[in-house]
């Protein structure tokens, strides 16, 4: 999962070219750092980030899906050829001995 990062040296520094004090400044951060962890903790739990599917896990069941399919394809042709083998070998007994009873 991609992660998020928070400048705290420019943001420290934002604060303090904005007129806040050295220890203003640090606690701000501080505290904007912790309540960004927070956020994003509370987002990863609440919306199961941690189990998202991407577009790389997807494409790659998809692809064993479709491996598996055309294995099942393949098994299904070759049982309709052995029954179509079958089914030809009894017409041509059932031709051989009508053609003997006549």
């Amino acid at each position: 999962m991609a992660t998020i990062t928070f400048d705290t040296h420019e943001f420290f520094n934002e604060l303090k070219g904005a007129g806040f004090s050295e220890q203003q400044a640090e606690t701000i951060t501080k505290l904007q750092k912790s309540a960004i962890a927070s956020t994003l903790e509370q987002a990863r739990l609440e919306y199961d980030l941690d189990n998202l599917a991407t577009n790389q896990s997807i494409d790659l069941r998809l692809r064993e899906l479709e491996l598996r399919m055309d294995t099942r394809f393949l098994e299904l042709e070759n049982k309709l050829v052995k029954w179509g083998i079958g089914l030809a070998l009894e017409q041509v007994a059932v031709i051989a001995a009508l053609v003997k009873l006549l």
